[in-house]
């Protein structure tokens, strides 16, 4: 097994590392690393309604889609993550426990009533400290979970805030559950950093190994990933399933209804309704619209091309872009 503990806290870089590691790779892997402040979201999630948006942008949060399935998760520097990659059948893909065992075992080593919960849960005293989720290729399967050490749990519930009333789709919803840090069960004070050492040295003691760190070529390739696929708004939100998004605002010109189908990320059909005035008709608007990615940045490139007062009277571009989200 090869043992890697990955300093770099780019969650594109981390994220692309994983499927190079298991794609590329024929050794079996343990790594640990950790991410700067950003937001996780599983495969099969519309990435727009696991988020608060306007918290995301004003914080500067990257949206990151992984390779397995699951719900949306917050990571910063306070919160550790591991990944294995074993070869095996593939037939025991459900069996999360296994993978959390060493993770256990030296959290009880600390005196912390640590056990696996429900599907791919770690608590301590009925409240999560660790998610889990897995996704195989070929002969290989890839376990991955958080481990909250010491993370902001006000950004952590600030960041995803699902706006579940204004999308209707069939994606993976996640689950709120009660989550608290593992620090504040240690019967003494340690590091996140003395903490990794724990884990690295107890997983090596289960199996013959050795520490293996990223090469050039490595890197090299890792970055060509990042830029190809995890670093894309195509990956990260054209991903997401076709969903329907609806929402109404009051404006002092008037009210102004939005419905519209997404697929791909991609504005498919859009319809406004309202009690606003406008000289032109609004139709022309919702041709403009369509096939334009659901990203704030390209709706407001394509509203540029018309003069918004003609349709919407007393309605600025900013006021019907924040319509849409």
């Amino acid at each position: 097994m090869l043992y890697i503990y990955n300093k770099s806290t780019n969650p594109y870089f981390n994220l692309a590392a994983e499927e190079y590691l298991l794609k590329e790779f024929e050794e079996e892997i343990f790594m640990l690393w950790r991410n700067g402040p950003s937001v996780i979201i599983g495969k099969n999630q519309n990435a727009l309604a696991e988020i608060d948006l306007d918290y995301v942008k004003k914080n500067n949060i990257p949206v990151v889609r992984r390779l397995s399935g699951g719900g949306a998760v917050f990571h910063d520097l306070g919160n550790l993550n591991f990944t294995f990659i074993v070869n095996e059948d593939i037939s025991n893909f459900a069996d999360f426990k296994k993978f959390t065992e060493p993770i256990i075992e030296v959290l009880k080593n600390l005196s912390v009533n640590a056990e696996f919960s429900g599907r791919n849960d770690i608590t301590i005293d009925g409240k999560k400290i660790s998610g889990n989720a897995q996704y195989c290729y070929k002969n290989r399967i890839l376990h991955h979970g958080t481990l909250l050490f010491s993370a902001s749990i006000k950004d952590l519930s600030s960041a995803l805030k699902p706006k579940s009333l204004k999308f209707e789709d069939k994606a993976v919803k996640s689950v709120e559950k009660r989550v608290t840090n593992i620090s504040e069960h240690l019967k003494k004070p340690l590091s996140i950093e003395e903490f990794i050492d724990l884990i690295m040295d107890h997983v090596k003691g289960t199996k013959e190994g050795k520490v293996y760190e990223f090469t050039p070529e490595d890197i090299k390739k890792i970055e060509k990933l990042v830029e190809e696929k995890y670093g894309t708004w195509e990956w990260n939100f054209g991903e997401s399933p076709k969903y329907k998004f609806k929402n109404e605002r009051r404006f002092s010109a008037g009210t102004v209804e939005v419905n519209m189908n997404v697929e791909k990320g991609r504005i498919e059909d859009i319809k406004f309704y309202g009690d606003f005035f406008g000289r032109r008709d609004v139709s022309e608007v919702e041709m403009l619209l369509s096939g334009v990615r659901h990203e704030e940045g390209e709706i407001k490139k394509a509203l540029s091309k018309i003069n918004i007062g003609d349709y919407f009277a007393g309605i600025s571009v900013e006021e019907l872009v924040s319509l849409l989200f």
